[in-house]
């Protein structure tokens, strides 16, 4: 290390003892004249009284994530202008601290604002300290701040403000939830994960007190304490992106189609117990928290009669008790009974009997075998297997094992466990066919996941992870929770090679949910909702439970809707396969065949191939263009720019024939694509890889755009887009 001469030394000293010096003259001349010394302001109407100033620097809440890192909520810093219009506001080292040109200032905020030139002169005219300029000066981009700092005008200033924004608009609302700004500015989660994971989202806000004049603007030289704020975590869910909003659009076709009361329905991985799907319709927004109709969250929190998807439970039972004979035959007529000493049903032929358990619209089939009683999804079969071949006791025994009637345990959401009625003999042959007790959909998801694997039951979970927002260290890391072994490996097999048939058979009850990707496994089911304490048929709720592939099963899929009674409700099933086929294909089920999900005309195909996104960042357009192309994307080039910035979807996550990819090749401005027909993770993928502004309205499919396509677009542009 060279050694420094002392003449070095000696002027390193002096410049530094004369610095100290300045400072030190500075706050003794305030202190003694009240005078700040640099700008000659008069201190001494507020020095006597200690004129500090404390000030908040809010902390951004953490980002919720979707498993890709699609943002499903984040915190936008959007800033407010004012204008300081006092010509006696003190002016520093010679640089006036207010609007003194007018109309230059008006001038170039019209122009960046894109605000009426006349409009913002009339603001700045006005007899008052301070003004600002209406809706059109709030919640700008930082963008658009930073460009107007850059043509230093004096007595423009900003507040700043947070505003929690959801890209994907209605995106599993009633799960994720919402947050809001509450009286001290601070964003708390209200509802749903949100409000769940409030702890981890939340932030630590900052601060700055200083020392200023009588209008607030900081002296150079006096006292300042800063403390920066810490931003939230950030927290990773397990939902699909595509396959939630391919569910989303299946709902709301269903409400379309059918005089629905609602729909709700979802996924989940069967091994691991990861939801990648989970919704309901109706739902709401959270960017306009509009026509909100339910907080609750169906899935979790609203028990319901499950119908016929219960009977799985009472032939895995059967099964498991090795009571099962393929070859038996039995009455699938009708099933009459009366009650023994312990309220059991007892079958009885004659006509002393409390009561007879008929099939769907009173269908007789004769005498049938056991598995068709599946295939069929007879009542009466059901009532056989509970009554005769084991017994209501075991069964409910066996029902209890699967989870029903106790909370799940999920992510710390709220849920109810659902009623058991068991004293009577109609409740016991109920219970059989799925009516009278109550279940919901997360009960469902965890017990099926038994059936559709070796036995093995695992907690269904939404929570992927939890991650520091500054250096993505993990916090929080999910990992599969096995709840029990039910039934053994070869009831399970047993039982997926008879759903195989409820699917696939010609006269099965879901021959209907069949699709071209994969084969699948399925029962379907049927229940009549109570109105006004009473069955009348009037209101059925429909649901179908299924996996894929039939010969392994890795996802389950399940979905239903409350609706006036109608025959071919499990029929026209076009919106259920829509969103089957979008897991297909997502998972690589489909092996090249046939179909993408988001067709418009049934029966219409394609072929389709699922493989994993590339790098091409920082590789020339050209190349990227090729590569994507050659994989069958849809390329979407932003910029004029010879290399790729930035790349949606990222590296590493699913790339399928047809779909948007974005390439970034400038930062600053882009051709505006036309957005006619897409869908709201298009746009957000647009917005994603630009980081340009956007407000989404609607749902469905883009309608409107606010910057025709065609047009340059800059860096602060704010772009509507509007769905339907």
């Amino acid at each position: 290390m060279p050694k420094i001469k002392n003449n070095s030394v000696r002027e390193i000293f002096l410049v530094t003892l004369a610095a100290v010096i300045l400072l030190a003259s500075n706050v003794f001349f305030v202190t003694i004249s009240k005078v700040h010394l640099r700008s000659g302001v008069d201190l001494s109407s507020y020095a006597n009284s200690a004129n500090y100033v404390h000030e908040v620097t809010k902390a951004l809440r953490g980002n919720i994530y979707d498993r890709s890192g699609i943002v499903i909520a984040q915190d936008s810093r959007t800033y407010n202008i004012v204008c300081i219009l006092d010509e006696n506001r003190p002016s520093i080292e010679g640089t006036i601290a207010y609007v003194k040109d007018k109309e230059k200032t008006a001038r170039i905020l019209s122009k960046v604002l894109r605000m009426d030139y006349d409009k913002i002169l009339d603001y700045l005219k006005q007899d008052v300290y301070q003004t600002e300029l209406g809706y059109g000066g709030r919640k700008l981009s930082k963008s658009i701040k930073d460009e107007i700092d850059s043509y230093e005008l004096p007595g423009i200033e900003f507040t700043d403000s947070v505003q929690r924004i959801y890209p994907m608009g209605q995106f599993a609302s009633n799960l994720i939830g919402y947050a809001q700004s509450d009286e001290s500015g601070s964003t708390i989660g209200k509802m749903g994960i949100e409000l769940y994971l409030d702890p981890y989202l939340s932030g630590i806000d900052g601060s700055r007190t200083y020392q200023a004049d009588e209008h607030g603007y900081v002296l150079p030289g006096m006292q300042e304490e800063v403390v920066s704020a810490r931003n939230g975590n950030n927290v990773y869910m397990t939902l699909d992106g595509g396959i939630q909003e391919t569910l989303e659009e299946s709902m709301r076709t269903t409400m379309n189609t059918f005089n629905t009361t609602r729909v709700w329905g979802g996924a989940m991985e069967v091994k691991t117990g990861k939801v990648i799907a989970w919704g309901q319709s109706p739902s709401f927004d959270p960017n306009t928290l509009e026509n909100i109709t339910d907080y609750t969250n169906i899935g979790a929190q609203i028990p319901y009669e499950p119908g016929s998807t219960m009977k799985s439970f009472v032939w895995a039972a059967t099964i498991n008790e090795g009571k099962y004979d393929e070859t038996m035959v039995t009455d699938g007529n009708q099933f009459c009974f009366s009650s023994d000493e312990n309220n059991n049903p007892v079958r009885t032929y004659s006509a002393d009997h409390i009561g007879c358990i008929y099939n769907a619209g009173e269908k007789k089939y004769g005498m049938v075998d056991l598995d068709h009683g599946m295939i069929y999804s007879l009542n009466t079969v059901a009532g056989t297997l509970e009554n005769e071949l084991i017994s209501p006791d075991i069964y409910l025994d066996y029902v209890k094992k699967f989870g029903f009637f106790e909370n799940v345990g999920t992510d710390g959401l709220p849920e109810s466990k659902g009623t058991l009625n068991f004293t009577y003999a109609y409740d016991k042959m109920n219970l059989s066919f799925g009516q009278g007790s109550t279940a919901t959909m997360l009960q469902l998801f965890q017990a099926y996941s038994a059936i559709f694997s070796d036995g093995t039951m695992v907690k269904p979970y939404f929570i992927e992870s939890v991650r520091d927002s500054y250096d993505n260290s993990v916090i929080y890391q999910a990992e599969t929770t096995v709840k029990g072994h039910p039934i053994t490996e070869e009831t399970a097999r047993h039982m997926q090679k008879i759903m195989y048939r409820v699917i696939n058979d010609e006269d099965g009850t879901a021959k209907w949910y069949r699709i071209p990707e994969t084969d699948m496994i399925a029962k379907t089911g049927t229940s009549e909702v109570a109105v006004n304490g009473s069955y009348n048929n009037a209101r059925t709720i429909t649901s179908v439970m299924a996996a894929m592939p039939a010969d392994d099963p890795q996802v389950l899929v399940y979905y239903a809707f409350e609706a006036d009674n109608a025959v071919d409700s499990h029929y026209w099933v076009d919106a259920q396969k829509n969103f089957f086929r979008k897991v297909a294909i997502t998972y690589g089920f489909a092996e090249g065949s046939s179909s993408a999900p988001e067709q418009d005309v049934p029966g219409e195909s394609e072929t389709v191939s699922i493989t994993e996104m590339p790098t091409v960042v920082n590789h020339s357009i050209d190349y990227a263009k090729k590569t994507l192309e050659a994989e069958g994307a849809s390329v979407v080039v932003l910029g004029d720019g010879s290399n790729v910035i930035r790349q949606y979807p990222r590296a590493g996550e699913t790339l399928a024939t047809g779909q948007r990819v974005f390439l970034l090749s400038d930062t600053q401005t882009f051709t505006m694509p036309d957005l006619t027909g897409w869908t709201r993770k298009d746009v957000a993928g647009l917005w994603d890889v630009s980081g340009f502004g956007f407000q989404l309205s609607g749902t469905g499919k883009v309608v409107s755009q606010s910057v025709a396509a065609g047009t340059p677009v800059t860096k602060g542009t704010e772009i509507r887009v509007e769905f339907e």
